[in-house]
């Protein structure tokens, strides 16, 4: 599977589609095993210069990273957050559905609703 370069990452992290070949690494990314800590990692990239610029803040070491820290943690709350949107919106921006899922996970939800149903029959 053909990788994003890193220019092309940062693009992808701060918002661009990325070209039709790598879709199918975009599909991995948004539904894959660790599709999660990569949605917040690739949140966190474009806020770095953000909690970079806090560095010229006047006042002692400790308060500037106490900024950073309640910086970092009020964004990391806003990405857990709206994740489902964020992921969504992602997937319709390169072309797929906006309900599309991790196929392992799909498969395990389908048994587990199958099981359930033969256990409960209406």
């Amino acid at each position: 599977m053909k990788r994003p370069n890193p220019v092309q990452w940062l693009g992808y992290s701060c918002g661009r589609v990325l070209p039709a070949e790598l879709h199918e690494w975009v599909r991995n990314d948004l539904t894959g095993t660790w599709a999660v800590p990569r949605h917040i990692v690739r949140q966190m990239v474009p806020l770095v210069p953000v909690f970079a610029l806090a560095f010229l803040l006047p006042g002692e070491l400790w308060l500037k990273l106490a900024v950073i820290l309640l910086g970092v943690l009020l964004a990391l709350f806003y990405i857990v957050a709206y994740m489902p949107m964020n992921r969504a919106h992602r997937l319709v921006k390169h072309g797929f559905p906006e309900g599309l899922e991790n196929p392992a996970r799909a498969a395990r939800r389908a048994a587990e609703r199958a099981a359930y149903e033969a256990q409960h029959p209406h």
